[in-house]
């Protein structure tokens, strides 16, 4: 009997820590993760945001590289004028490498200049081809919401 209650315990245990898939995630060869966001909706960034942290709680840092690609009217949650408790966590994300890249397609077209925007966000012509490329590249392309 007591070895049962072992072997249960030792099955509930070992289903409480994520597995990954082989190729194991490393240095060499992080998991890569690409999240658009395309709405600037507070509860859809909030929820984005989030979905970033719970990766990140996940997979030892040395062994991920995400990314955010902004485009469309997600760009705005990347404004200097947008949310301050959002922009905070924004921050905090780029603390852990995570990147911010925003689509110039939008800004041109909402005539909005990088002077509009947080700092260390990088800039690509069009969001929407960062995307694509990122997937071919190997990223996991996710939409959170």
């Amino acid at each position: 009997m007591k070895s049962f209650l072992i072997v249960i315990l030792l099955t509930v245990f070992s289903f409480a820590e994520s597995t990954f898939s082989d190729p194991q995630p490393t240095f060499e060869n992080p998991r890569k993760v690409a999240i658009q966001l395309y709405d600037s909706d507070l509860k859809k960034v909030d929820h984005n945001l989030s979905t970033i942290y719970n990766i990140l709680k996940e997979y030892p840092e040395e062994s991920l590289k995400v990314v955010v690609i902004a485009y469309g009217n997600g760009v705005r949650a990347l404004m200097k004028n947008y949310d301050q408790k959002a922009l905070t966590r924004i921050k905090s994300l780029m603390e852990y490498d995570v990147e911010f890249i925003i689509c110039r397609n939008t800004m041109e077209t909402m005539k909005w200049t990088e002077d509009d925007f947080i700092d260390d966000v990088s800039y690509v012509q069009a969001g929407i081809v960062e995307v694509i490329e990122r997937q071919i590249s190997g990223y996991v392309g996710i939409i959170a919401y």
